[in-house]
């Protein structure tokens, strides 16, 4: 076979695995969103940090379902940027949207509405300010852009933090790089969980 043709088949191959597919996005408030995890609502959860500017953060959530729920015996991926104490001298730093290599994940109905979706947003209840517009699988990828930018502020205290927003998984936790696009540099490598998926 020549390599023209090798080159074309493997195109064939990649085009549906690496085609851009949105997912559902919706909008929870919490502690109802808590039961479709835990009968009780009730969350024991475990958290991780990653610096950013130095006096912002990734912040990582992971917490398993317990019996009885929706959510049951799957594992939950919750993130967050907070850049309320970054400061911008010449430039306002802000951060556009988050990437994740998440692999497939569960669908479930977070909101009540019937509908399984594939990813929610914690913006009553919460912490943060700054929701999602969106979320892109790309292969196994997850970039979840902003409604608007993330920005730091003109002083520390002034910044502005995303809403927790997640996307629920079978597959137990690992440690990757997440990208953060922003306006100051290529993207941000943070350290992140998310699923290990094969």
């Amino acid at each position: 076979m020549s390599l023209k043709r090798v080159l074309v088949l493997l195109v064939c191959i990649l085009a549906p695995v690496l085609r851009a597919q949105p997912l559902t996005v919706v909008k929870v408030q919490a502690p109802k969103v808590n039961f479709v995890f835990n009968p009780t609502g009730v969350i024991p959860v475990q958290d991780q940090s990653a610096p950013i500017w130095k006096s912002g953060f990734l912040q990582s959530r992971n917490f398993q379902g317990s019996a009885g729920a929706p959510a049951a015996n799957l594992c939950v991926y919750e993130y967050r940027i907070d850049l309320r104490k970054v400061a911008g001298i010449t430039a306002i730093p802000f951060i556009t949207s988050l990437t994740v290599d998440i692999g497939p994940n569960q669908k479930l109905d977070f909101n009540g509405d019937k509908v399984a979706d594939d990813v929610f947003v914690i913006t009553q209840g919460g912490m943060g300010t700054i929701g999602l517009a969106s979320a892109v699988r790309t292969g196994n990828n997850v970039k979840f852009t902003f409604t608007s930018p993330v920005a730091g502020g003109s002083a520390p205290g002034n910044g502005q933090s995303s809403f927790f927003f997640g996307i629920v998984s079978k597959y137990p936790r690992k440690n990757v790089i997440a990208r953060a696009n922003n306006n100051l540099s290529s993207p941000l490598l943070l350290q992140a969980w998310a699923p290990a998926h094969p």
